[in-house]
């Protein structure tokens, strides 16, 4: 199921790893493990925020991925999202067609 994991990272453990080089390797391991179909940057509540696009294969997956984010102490968000072409499909059963 496509998913959004919204990562807003934790100050102090940000600022530490950008003081000392690591973030963009954390940032890379997190996207070589998730593989995101989209992936984005922005600041949210004053915080760093990533926003990922996954396919999310079964519910259970959900703790391999998410653990190297917990390991960054971030607070995580998870949605189900769709893409024009779901929520076309999923119209099309509600209406019959």
């Amino acid at each position: 199921m496509r998913t959004l994991i919204q990562v807003e990272f934790d100050t102090e453990t940000a600022n530490r790893l950008i003081a000392d080089g690591s973030m963009p390797k954390a940032l890379q391991g997190i996207i070589s493990t998730l593989k995101p179909e989209a992936v984005y940057f922005a600041p949210t509540a004053g915080r760093r925020c990533a926003y990922l696009f996954v396919d999310l294969p079964a519910e259970y997956s959900m703790v391999p991925m998410l653990e190297p984010l917990w390991e960054l102490n971030a607070e995580i968000s998870i949605t189900p999202c769709m893409n024009l072409d779901d929520l076309t499909k999923g119209l099309g059963i509600i209406s019959g067609s």
